[in-house]
């Protein structure tokens, strides 16, 4: 398995992000949250786009859905 690619907010488009996530890439993102650093994992199985953070896991039917989340919460534009 290949070493989790991990980014800043803002260092990857959204769709850079994705596809990363369709070529296999667990991709690690490190927020402030509560005034602490914290990743947020997105991850794809093939199927389903996951976005696991601190407080909720939450998954994705397709690419597009998927790019429209990573720019809603900020992890790429």
């Amino acid at each position: 398995m290949a070493e989790p690619l991990r980014i800043e907010p803002g260092d990857r488009t959204a769709a850079e992000i994705v596809d990363a996530l369709e070529a296999g890439r667990r991709i690690l993102v490190t927020v402030e949250l509560l005034g602490e650093p914290r990743e947020i994992s997105l991850r794809y199985d093939g199927e389903w786009f996951y976005c696991d953070t601190p407080t909720r896991l939450h998954k994705h039917s397709d690419a597009a859905e998927m790019r429209e989340c990573v720019r809603k919460m900020g992890y790429g534009e």
